[in-house]
């Protein structure tokens, strides 16, 4: 008898258990005829695996802006002990223009790592960079000063820094992507948001480092030996941090990656490996001429991301204390000191952001974050440029209100906008093209801006402004992704019952 009939239908209003029997028996063939998601093709996640993971891919987050947040702390003492004589500002242009070839190398890095992360696996290039990061970093301590061997110790510096920026150049498109692959789809902001935690650990360890030995050190001390200190320290923790992620499985998008190629090569797939076969048309294996090809409108919408997300982020939380320190005259333990502050707050709230993000939408919290800076920053230098304690809080909190928005979504929001086969590949070059051109040169150009501008206080806002304006049209050309699977994956749950949901949600049952 025809499943809906008349005769169906009777007999189930009669009998309870038929009518379960008529909607099985319908669930059943429909997935026949129809075939559309099965149990094996929802990855269920594991929270403890994920846990792992994020803390893993944050600690890492966490080291590579402990180094670079260090130099940016240290940026007075640094311009002392490698570039001496001179006035103070072409000192600091040198310390930053140092500080910005690190990000020159960058897109190098990321087009290095990369593809070849989405060739091998995100775990291994994740380790690799971490190596990398933890020697480079360890060296910069170690290099004598100027007055010791002269021109060779700033080209030591910037050797070593070098080193750091071609590894960085893997790691947070290698971050981003690991965490983004391991979390279930409708948690995915939540997670991510702890990259960025990693961010905000790694500057305030950096600023706190530095603040305590400006306490405990004479200014002399500080330029013979104090200044290394912080740099020696990232080689333990570059160790523990690659412990941390050689422990971890690859992620379950790039198994589910691998193993749908590899029976795609084969011919032996099964049903569910089937379902995803397609994607060994757009294998990892891809040259890097052919991401530039196929992913370019893509690439260009992740650099007007990053590009704002980054100037933001750096003027507030790598040039700031130069600025209160050299433009406002701070004492430079009393900037260090508001910025903790300041960072403290932001780690505190940004894993609600996270949330937020998984419940309202990425667009609408990254909208906010770029009108914030739009909107917030005139007012917000205004009152920093009072100098009173109670004005710079203030000021520096708009700010940061601002980039928290950001910080808490953008984690999630990147990762998604590329699929899974050159996920690797293309948010790394992206990402680091931006940052590169966009984030490192930002202490670098305010400061040479301030001088063109007879020192302008105003011009750290004004800078902020065009970078969030460009920020707002990206990010209304940009994609709703948030509780939705990763292009090119299949989804991910938490548990086996929304696995379970998702399944049957997706056949309509006739009425009995």
């Amino acid at each position: 008898m025809p499943i809906g009939s008349t005769e169906a239908e009777n007999a189930s209003e009669q009998d309870p258990e038929a009518l379960k029997r008529h909607r099985a028996l319908f669930r059943a063939i429909a997935r026949r005829r129809n075939p559309k998601l099965r149990r094996t093709d929802i990855t269920v996640t594991d929270e403890k695996v994920v846990k792992r993971a994020v803390k893993a891919a944050a600690l890492g987050n966490a080291m590579e802006w402990f180094d670079f947040g260090i130099y940016a702390y240290l940026a007075v003492t640094i311009s002392k002990v490698f570039f001496p004589g001179g006035s103070s500002t072409a000192g600091l242009l040198s310390t930053f223009a140092t500080f910005a070839v690190a990000f020159l190398v960058r897109p190098i890095g990321g087009a290095y790592f990369g593809p070849l992360g989405d060739r091998i696996g995100r775990k291994k290039v994740l380790a690799l960079t971490m190596i990398m990061m933890a020697i480079g970093t360890l060296c910069i301590g170690l290099i004598p000063s100027y007055a010791t061997i002269g021109f060779w110790s700033p080209v030591l510096l910037i050797l070593f820094r070098l080193v750091q920026g071609f590894s960085t150049g893997g790691e947070y498109g290698g971050a981003s992507t690991f965490i983004a692959e391991y979390a279930p789809d409708k948690r995915r902001g939540y997670f991510g948001s702890f990259l960025e935690m990693g961010t905000l650990i790694g500057y305030t360890g950096a600023a706190g480092i530095v603040l305590i030995l400006n306490a405990a050190l004479t200014d002399e001390a500080m330029l013979h030996w104090g200044w290394r200190i912080p740099f020696l320290v990232a080689g333990p923790l570059g160790m523990v941090g690659l412990y941390l992620r050689m422990k971890l499985d690859e992620t379950p998008a790039f198994q589910k990656l691998e193993a749908s190629q590899t029976h795609a090569v084969t011919g032996s797939a099964t049903d569910t490996e089937a379902e995803f076969s397609h994607l060994s048309e757009n294998a990892p294996k891809k040259k890097l001429g052919e991401i530039f090809a196929q992913q370019w409108p893509t690439l260009i919408l992740c650099i007007a991301l990053v590009g704002a997300y980054n100037i933001t982020d750096y003027m507030l939380l790598s040039y700031m204390p130069t600025y209160l320190t050299d433009t406002l005259h701070y004492k430079e333990s009393h900037g260090l000191l508001i910025l903790v502050g300041t960072m403290i707050v932001l780690m505190l709230i940004v894993s609600s952001v996270g949330r937020l993000s998984d419940r309202f939408g990425r667009k609408p919290l990254l909208m906010t974050g770029m009108l914030g800076f739009f909107i917030m920053s005139i007012p917000a230098f205004l009152l920093v440029k009072q100098g009173s304690f109670a004005t710079v809080i203030t000021g520096m909190a708009l700010l940061g209100l601002s980039l928290v928005c950001l910080l808490g979504t953008m984690s999630a929001a990147l990762p998604a906008l590329f699929p899974t086969s050159v996920r690797y590949g293309s948010l790394s070059i992206g990402y680091n093209l931006a940052v590169s051109i966009f984030g490192g040169t930002t202490p670098l150009v305010i400061t040479a801006l301030m001088g063109a501008f007879h020192g302008n206080v105003m011009v750290p806002a004004y800078y902020t402004m065009g970078a969030a304006l460009v920020g707002v049209i990206a990010v209304a050309c940009m994609k709703e992704t948030a509780q939705q699977p990763l292009e090119g994956s299949p989804p991910s749950v938490a548990t086996k019952e929304e696995a379970v949901e998702m399944i049957t949600s997706q056949t309509t049952e006739p009425k009995f």
